[in-house]
């Protein structure tokens, strides 16, 4: 499976989204248009902010300075996705909070994509948001939408709204080789949905786990434990997005493209049966779940 942080997959609306993006939550908000800048002369096509993270201008920033100062570069060569914090529960609230957004990378000029952050508590609050985001996506100034952190419970509320206009083309959650939601991505994917996978690091709880060191060993000589937690991510048809604030990892990041895991491996290292959450006091789809 040959890869590129050039490789895109398609959304159901004919956007193309990179395989493989940059999270900046917690990046630190002065550093961040530094790290974004670096990012992107890096190779990554793809950041990943939100209204929550409060760097939203930043990113923006490091982006327009970047397609500024890279001759032969386009605002298409770089894909930007914010999310609608779920504290906006009103249509008015979600619209201004929505315009805010754009007002801060207006540099950019649009929003690649963006998400419903987290769902929030009542049916009305959710639909109020998306009613929001749907009418900024038809107006052009947003090219695709979706949600973060939804159940098949709440995705089947959503598609089955009668005001929907416009499907979710993404769902972004937690997955990594320990947290495969399978009822979750066997859903998004016969709904066609992209599945975007935060925390493919496990925040680095995992990083230092037996089995993967011992998989590395044995036949992944000189790959690190997150390269081969970012690629099972790539492999199973996710579009990881792996933070960091580090120069050198974001470049160790990005080689995980660069190599294969077996079929084998992939198996081993796929536990199906388990469920680690690696921030158990933020975890929006569980509640959802009949299964958990």
């Amino acid at each position: 499976m040959s890869l590129s942080a050039a490789t895109t997959k398609t959304l159901k609306n004919g956007v193309k989204i990179p395989i493989i993006g940059l999270g900046v939550y917690k990046a630190p908000k002065d550093e961040t248009e530094t790290i974004v800048y670096k990012a992107l002369q890096q190779g990554y096509k793809h950041i990943d902010s939100a209204q929550f993270y409060g760097n939203e201008r930043e990113v923006g920033l490091a982006i327009a300075k970047f397609l500024k100062d890279t001759p032969g570069k386009s605002r298409a060569d770089v894909f930007y996705t914010t999310k609608l914090a779920p504290t906006n529960t009103t249509y008015e609230q979600a619209k201004s909070a929505i315009e805010e957004s754009l007002q801060k990378v207006k540099e950019i000029g649009y929003v690649d994509l963006f998400l419903i952050h987290a769902p929030a508590a009542e049916k009305q609050q959710r639909l109020n948001m998306w009613k929001a985001l749907q009418e900024y996506y038809e107006e052009g100034k947003i090219k695709a939408i979706g949600v973060s952190n939804y159940s098949v419970l709440l995705l089947k509320e959503l598609l089955g709204w009668d005001g929907l206009k416009v499907e979710p083309a993404v769902n972004q959650f937690e997955l990594n080789p320990w947290l495969v939601r399978p009822d979750l991505v066997e859903f998004c994917k016969a709904q066609n949905i992209i599945i975007e996978a935060f925390s493919p690091l496990t925040r680095g709880h995992r990083l230092e786990d037996p089995e993967l060191l011992e998989l590395i060993e044995k036949s992944y000589p000189g790959k690190t434990t997150a390269q081969i937690l970012i690629r099972w991510s790539l492999q199973m048809g996710f579009v990881p997005l792996p933070k960091s604030s580090n120069e050198k990892r974001l470049l160790s990041n990005l080689q995980s493209l660069d190599f294969e895991i077996s079929d084998a491996d992939m198996e081993k290292l796929t536990h199906k049966d388990d469920y680690y959450v690696s921030n158990p006091n933020f975890d929006p789809i569980k509640k959802y779940f009949d299964k958990w």
